[in-house]
């Protein structure tokens, strides 16, 4: 149910100039965004899932109020990078080092498809990757040259921060503080501190590529040209919507801003800039040495897609979202109450359906769509429920799938577990606790949790 942009007003959040904003495409026949996307050399965490969920809704809110025949979503795949070099070498050491990189991309790219694919995510229009760009990164960074905004010192080529008056405008940051929080060599031939790379050289056994400008050396790429060759060559020098983690700010895509601009002679690079919150896990930030690194890989072995999904919309997209055993919980039980729902809608319902997507509108409030809603349902509404999740990217399918498969494993389970939860309850009729507890530890072994009640004690299996 397409509509128009004037019935349906979006406002979003802008990063570049830090309000909400009306959002007005630059052609509303040809609504165009692009999402920074994974590097592929190790499983995407659950924070890599925020941006991929936040802006699969934001892709359907465009598909609806434009229509899907006129947005343009394109999301990135990173396969040329120092970290997939040094994954490559530890994983496969007796393997040469290009068909090490090969299988490794290949391998977590594969990965990454199934497990968003778990989370509801629609597949983006394009999907470029940076080993298929690399002739346009070379004429983006020889441009840059010519135009005096980058130069070459060793066989690298740098931008030239300085060459651009306004550069830390989108990240709103001091020279001194950019400076602070770059985390950069400063390498002899650099002419500036906060000069970055564009191009540099490869070692024997790297990917190498013959180099632009010159340079007699093959290299590689630097990051942060991929996605502003890429963003190009899919959606134009200058379009609708960029979006990415707030972590890529300062310095992605400060350094995207800055190559196109300078490459293009343009006052934008993307109108709107989006960004989402932090993700912490159980109230600390995230990492491997606090031994709280999880992947979406490891979630969906105990959690529905659907379950994840919901967990991560009921905070707002640029708020910080503290991930928890207790919210998955609580998602799971709220999901469950949910289905089913009708999913069918009719014009007649057209009034209702305006209510809910204005909510979305609104800088993508989901919790207002949520509390929507949850009035709805207990209004007893179940095709609004249906619209409003449907609207929202769930459908009940992995969520089931997973009921189906507790409820085929407790039948299958129940000659077993009765008898022992009998044994159980007779030992702790003779205070033979202890036996008790051995029982009840098998048991949780096996997967099964007890629940002792008044009305004696129940069973169920883990997910």
């Amino acid at each position: 149910m397409a509509g128009d942009d004037q019935d349906h007003p979006i406002a979003l959040y802008n990063t570049l100039t830090r309000t909400k904003e009306p959002f007005v495409p630059l052609d509303r026949s040809n609504v165009r965004m692009y999402v920074c996307g994974p590097t592929v050399y190790d499983f995407a965490h659950i924070g890599n899932a925020r941006p991929i969920i936040v802006f699969d809704v934001l892709f359907r809110l465009l598909q609806h109020v434009y229509g899907s025949e006129h947005v343009k979503y394109a999301r990135n795949i990173t396969d040329v990078d120092d970290k997939i070099n040094t994954r490559a070498a530890e994983d496969f050491p007796a393997m040469p080092l290009n068909e090490a990189i090969m299988k490794v991309t290949s391998e977590t790219t594969k990965q990454f498809h199934a497990d968003i694919k778990a989370l509801g995510a629609k597949e983006p229009n394009r999907e470029p990757r940076a080993t298929e760009h690399i002739d346009e990164m070379k004429a983006m960074i020889e441009t840059l040259v010519e135009k005096g905004h980058a130069y070459v010192a060793e066989d690298h080529v740098l931008f030239d921060v300085p060459s651009m008056p306004d550069y830390g405008r989108l990240s709103n940051r001091s020279v001194e503080e950019m400076e602070a929080g770059a985390r950069v060599d400063v390498a002899p031939y650099k002419r500036d501190a906060m000069d970055f790379v564009l191009w540099k050289p490869s070692s024997e056994g790297q990917p190498a590529w013959d180099s632009p400008c010159g340079i007699k050396t093959a290299g590689r790429p630097g990051w942060h040209i991929e996605c502003s060759a890429m963003s190009k060559a899919h959606l134009g020098e200058v379009f609708d919507i960029h979006g990415g983690g707030i972590d890529l700010v300062f310095p992605h895509h400060e350094n995207e801003v800055a190559q196109t601009r300078c490459a293009h002679d343009s006052a934008l690079m993307a109108r709107v800039w989006m960004h989402n919150g932090f993700l912490q896990v159980e109230g600390e930030k995230m990492a491997k040495s606090l031994g709280n690194f999880v992947t979406i890989n490891e979630l969906l072995r105990d959690w529905p897609g659907e379950v994840l999904r919901w967990n991560m919309l009921r905070t707002h997209y640029r708020q910080p979202i503290d991930w928890t055993v207790k919210g998955l919980e609580e998602s799971a039980a709220t999901l469950a109450s949910l289905y089913p729902f009708e999913v069918a809608w009719s014009d007649a319902d057209e009034a209702l359906a305006d209510a809910l997507v204005a909510a979305l509108s609104d800088d993508l409030n989901t919790p207002k769509v949520f509390s929507e809603i949850h009035r709805l349902d207990r209004a007893g509404d179940d095709r609004a429920v249906g619209f409003a999740m449907d609207l929202l990217g769930f459908t009940g399918e992995t969520l089931s799938n997973q009921q189906s498969e507790i409820a085929a494993r407790k039948n299958a389970l129940t000659g077993t577990v009765e008898p022992m939860i009998d044994a159980r309850n007779a030992a702790r009729a003779t205070k033979n606790f202890a036996e008790a507890d051995r029982i009840r530890d098998e048991l949780a072994e096996k997967g099964i949790t007890l629940k002792d009640g008044p009305e004696g004690t129940t069973w169920e299996v883990s997910r």
